[in-house]
């Protein structure tokens, strides 16, 4: 019976059958919610070890204890799951850690908030070798990479941001333009509001990554 009820699951949810997934982490690590979706659609090996015997898995889902440690740990499951696709389980959307298991060569992230069939669907598209990243982070990410639309600012505006860019205060600026320093707030406020963003520091970032973008061109 518990076959027959997991490959309905699995027709219901359409997701093909994912052979083994090891959740990997210590026994306070709680993947009961986890382990519940993935079982109707893969075998389950639980714990900090690799699983015995001939049969390797297809995914590894582990439970890092800090951003800093990620990167060691999908080279430690490299060596004892080399072809297996790796997730970091996290307990909400988490941009940051997306973030680090990009860079540390895994495939994305899994947490506790997402549904069943999300679960399932987020590691079946990772045993497929895709990136898995929740919606936020996921739209997060995209806008990151996503080179910033300076179109929207005046010649003015660009002009003074590419000396704030440059680390010029606006006493500095005020006095290389032969402007008030009343005058260029004035053109700073709008600036930001235009480009999204709050501080000097986060509209140089913008106009630092909008450079390196037309360099890479």
């Amino acid at each position: 019976m518990p076959a027959a009820d997991e490959r309905k699951g699995v027709a219901r949810l359409d997701v093909a059958p994912m052979g083994l997934v090891w959740l990997k982490g210590p026994q306070r690590v709680d993947f009961l919610e986890l382990e519940r979706a993935l079982s109707m659609a893969a075998r389950i090996h639980k714990g900090s070890n690799a699983p015995l015997g001939k049969t390797s898995a297809s995914a590894v889902i582990c439970c890092p204890t800090s951003e800093d440690d990620l990167a060691a740990e999908v080279s430690n499951i490299r060596v004892s799951a080399p072809d297996a696709s790796v997730l970091a389980f996290a307990s909400g959307p988490n941009l940051q850690l997306a973030r680090a298991t990009l860079r540390a060569g895994a495939s994305g992230i899994v947490h506790s908030g997402m549904p069943p069939e999300q679960v399932l669907r987020a590691v079946s598209v990772a045993i497929r070798g895709e990136v898995v990243l929740p919606r936020e982070p996921l739209r997060q990410w995209m806008d990151e990479q996503r080179p910033p639309d300076l179109s929207v600012l005046s010649a003015r505006q660009k002009e003074i941001l590419e000396l704030v860019a440059d680390g010029l205060t606006n006493a500095e600026i005020a006095g290389r333009l032969f402007l008030s320093g009343s005058t260029i707030k004035q053109h700073l406020r709008p600036a930001y509001k235009a480009l999204g963003v709050r501080t000097r520091n986060e509209a140089a970032g913008l106009l630092r990554k909008s450079s390196r973008t037309k360099e890479r061109r």
